[in-house]
């Protein structure tokens, strides 16, 4: 059930993108469709949970000096495991439009939030449900702005056309502005949603 909680938490209560807004460089940059969204969402997810469990592992072993300093090494080995699988299964298209924000897992503050505030304190099943949950947090979000992205930009949901006439096509949602808007939107959404569930429970 703990597990469970875990995976929960980092889905819902405290979301990277809607509750923390962390990570929105890379959020902002590829959710302009959702198979970009998916794929950078799971690459970090894979990367998270790897170096989670890993950090966990030795977490009695690393220095406390030169923590950061193994966790960027870590992380770094796995980004390129996950770099180099997707060079070599997924179509050049995909690896052509996330261009650096794959490299940039490396870097990527939920990562290191996790590895330092939890991994690195616990033991590795409860680290690697609580990567697994914030993993999945960030890819949710992710894909719910990029299909709205893609939709009002393009006319369609992961490739398939579903909105024929070009002049239907609002081309800001796939421009800088739109993410801003598109994130936005859902968060108050969100917000509001949350807020009267709370006023109908008293």
């Amino acid at each position: 059930m703990k597990y469970a909680k875990l995976i929960r938490n980092g889905i819902i209560h405290e979301n990277p993108v809607f509750v923390q807004l962390v990570a929105l460089c890379p959020l902002l940059a590829v959710t302009t469709s959702a198979v970009n969204a998916v794929t950078l969402g799971l690459s970090t997810t894979a990367v998270l949970v790897c170096a989670c469990v890993v950090v966990s592992l030795l977490r009695k072993l690393i220095p406390n000096e030169i923590r950061i300093a193994a966790f960027v090494l870590i992380v770094a080995g796995f980004v390129t495991i996950v770099q180099l699988l997707m060079e070599a299964y997924l179509p050049p298209s995909i690896n052509e439009m996330l261009g650096i924000f794959i490299p940039l897992i490396v870097v990527n503050c939920i990562v290191f939030s996790r590895l330092e505030s939890f991994a690195s304190k616990n033991t590795v099943l409860p680290s690697a449900a609580d990567a697994l949950g914030m993993g999945l947090g960030f890819t949710l979000g992710l894909l719910i702005v990029g299909v709205i992205r893609e939709f009002l930009g393009s006319g369609s949901v992961f490739g398939f056309e579903l909105l024929t006439d070009p002049s239907s096509h609002m081309l800001i949602m796939i421009l800088a502005p739109g993410a801003f808007f598109t994130l936005g939107t859902v968060i108050m959404v969100k917000n509001y949603i949350g807020t009267r569930r709370g006023g109908s429970r008293r």
